[in-house]
């Protein structure tokens, strides 16, 4: 067997090596000279004209119809505790008993004070009623006086009269003149008398006036009286009020979801219970609410009416549960730029719980004859934006930069760049450049 030389080793490595690497070079330079010799192969699409349907896919959150925490609004020991988890109560049922001994002896006190304004009452009216017979007798008095004077006046007139038949007689001698003194002092008494009667008129006048000022009085009195039982009913009322908060009474048909409340807990009411646990959290369940926040790009296009279509991960194979938007919030939330939109579904048999997640897709319109591409023909460069690889009638590529719209995965809809009837490359592993002429498999 014949060796090589130590010394020759080298340079037949080194031989090798630049054999291997033209042979290498050769390689690259057939297979870009096979590459531009035979066109690359590729399938082409038609941008088509179809109706697009918008829809939003969001998370969503299953809520009670109703939920309200129960406080106390009054202070005491819990005396009884009525109700417990899961139980299903109605509107007023009694949950729970506050006891309240110190309101039902103040009831008590109230009672009692009621019974006396209502004394005060019967006084005052006992007072209108003699004030009104005082008025009566005073007005009795001033007709007296008025008759009285009548007859008075009348004797006066009858006087005078005579004293002047009198004084014609004893001036023409037929009379002594002592007669004449008999007859003034008569005149003089009866004019008296009728001046005593005026006055004595002028008094019972007085007298009926201060009687009926009396009488007014005596009312005004009865009017404060009443007023008075009427305040202390109006307290009485009141404290029964406060004293049937003392059940803490089911606002509205619910089940109870949470109880804090133990027998002979201290619960404090007005402002103190507002910042303390509730006694019991209750919750309608009957019906339920589908909460789904909708980004500010969509929120726009959310209308009442709109279909919804919610999957719910706990009944995972089950079909979609289809309802419609019901509420819709008008407006974003500024910390998450989401938009409020509500269904409403029917839970009679308490299948949906409150607080379940899952996920809800809302249809929000269709756009009839916009043109659109298969989802895999359309390509996105490193920025984000759309392009397409367009084909002429020469098959030579174009790439096309365009503007996307309504995206519904498999298909998206295609505003600007392409029109129906364009053909573009499909889906293709390859980049192609601009210019570049391709072969176009037939369908």
């Amino acid at each position: 067997m014949t060796r090589t030389p130590a010394r020759l080793v080298p340079l037949v490595l080194a031989g090798s090596v630049m054999w291997s690497g033209c042979t290498n070079q050769q390689s690259v330079e057939q297979s870009v000279a096979t590459k531009s010799a035979s066109p690359t192969v590729v399938r082409a699409v038609p941008v088509s004209t179809e109706t697009v349907t918008r829809t939003s896919t969001q998370p969503a959150t299953v809520r009670a119809f109703f939920t309200a925490e129960l406080r106390s609004k009054v202070d005491g020991y819990l005396r009884a505790v009525k109700a417990d988890i899961g139980d299903a109560v109605r509107a007023g049922q009694v949950l729970a008993v506050v006891d309240v001994p110190e309101m039902v002896k103040r009831r008590a006190v109230l009672e009692a004070r009621i019974e006396r304004r209502l004394s005060n009452e019967r006084q005052a009216e006992a007072g209108v009623q003699l004030a009104a017979a005082n008025v009566k007798s005073a007005g009795a008095m001033l007709e007296r006086a008025r008759s009285e004077a009548g007859r008075a006046e009348a004797s006066l007139a009858a006087a005078v009269a005579e004293f002047a038949r009198t004084e014609d007689l004893v001036e023409r001698r037929s009379l002594e003149r002592r007669m004449l003194d008999e007859v003034r002092k008569k005149r003089d008494a009866d004019r008296a008398a009728v001046e005593s009667v005026r006055a004595a008129i002028v008094a019972a006048g007085a007298d009926v006036a201060v009687a009926r000022a009396k009488a007014a009085a005596a009312e005004a009195d009865l009017d404060a009286a009443k007023a008075e039982t009427l305040i202390a009913r109006r307290e009485l009322e009141e404290l029964d009020v406060l004293i049937d908060y003392a059940e803490i009474k089911a606002p509205f048909d619910a089940v109870v979801t949470e109880r804090m409340a133990e027998p002979g807990n201290l619960v404090l009411g007005t402002a103190d219970a507002g910042r303390g646990e509730p006694l019991f959290v209750v919750s309608r369940v009957d019906r339920v609410r589908i909460h789904v926040p909708v980004p500010e790009a969509d929120a726009a296009f959310v209308d009442r009416g709109d279909m919804l279509a919610l999957r719910l991960p706990s009944f995972e194979g089950e079909r979609e549960i289809e309802t419609t938007v019901t509420r819709v919030g008008g407006a974003l939330d500024p910390n998450t730029r989401t938009m409020l939109v509500e269904a409403e579904l029917e839970n009679a048999d308490g299948k949906y719980l409150p607080g379940m997640f899952g996920e809800a897709t809302i249809t929000l319109g269709e756009r009839p004859a916009v043109a659109v591409l298969p989802a895999r023909a359309v390509r996105f460069g490193e920025s984000g934006d759309a392009y397409v690889y367009a084909l002429g009638a020469d098959d030579v590529v174009r790439v096309v930069g365009v503007t996307t719209g309504v995206d519904e995965g498999a298909r998206i809809e295609i505003v600007a760049g392409v029109v129906p009837g364009d053909r573009v490359v499909d889906a293709h592993l390859e980049r192609l450049t601009d210019g570049e002429a391709v072969t176009v498999l037939a369908d």
